[in-house]
């Protein structure tokens, strides 16, 4: 039983590092944190940058694997941290407030990504020329854009996600 445990564990483990290894590939080829850098003025610090990326990917694996380690919450809702009648309100505005900005910010970054991706492929500009897209493409981009972020407005405020719809 204890061999089966320790090959679950190497597989596990072996997978994770393939895994991990692909999703740092893609971000290195498509040199999605220099252009940030660059975006930002902050050339100097790209190692940082970097280091953040790596910790912030370990971060969530490990609290997606160990999520009770994670239970903030619990934590602050069992010893009243913000008083007897003010500790569930101040908690849930300030677990709202860090969906909304994670939510935003990993938004930014999937969107980041893709485009990124989707330039180093050239499809933008090949999808341009072909349709014969002369003045407008910035438009175009915003319009899908805005177009994903309606789409994503309905499902959650419909709470589509509870059923599937």
């Amino acid at each position: 039983m204890i061999l089966k445990q320790i090959l679950l564990g190497i597989i596990g483990v072996s997978s994770g590092l393939i895994v991990s290894a692909g999703v740092f590939t893609v971000l290195i080829s498509v040199g999605l944190i220099p252009r940030f850098a660059g975006k930002m003025h902050v050339a100097r610090k790209i190692f940082i940058l970097e280091e953040m990326v790596v910790f912030g990917t370990l971060f969530g694996g490990f609290f997606s694997i160990f999520g009770d380690w994670g239970m903030i919450g619990e934590f602050v809702k069992k010893h009243r941290i913000f008083g007897e009648s003010a500790t569930e309100g101040v908690w849930n505005l300030i677990g709202t407030l860090f969906l909304l900005m994670f939510g935003v910010f990993a938004g930014i970054f999937v969107g980041c990504l893709a485009l990124a991706i989707a330039e180093m492929l050239n499809t933008i500009p090949i999808f341009a020329r072909r349709i014969g897209f002369r003045h407008g493409l910035g438009i175009a981009i915003l319009a899908v854009a805005l177009g994903k972020l309606t789409g994503s407005l309905i499902y959650f405020t419909q709470q589509m996600f509870l059923y599937g719809g």
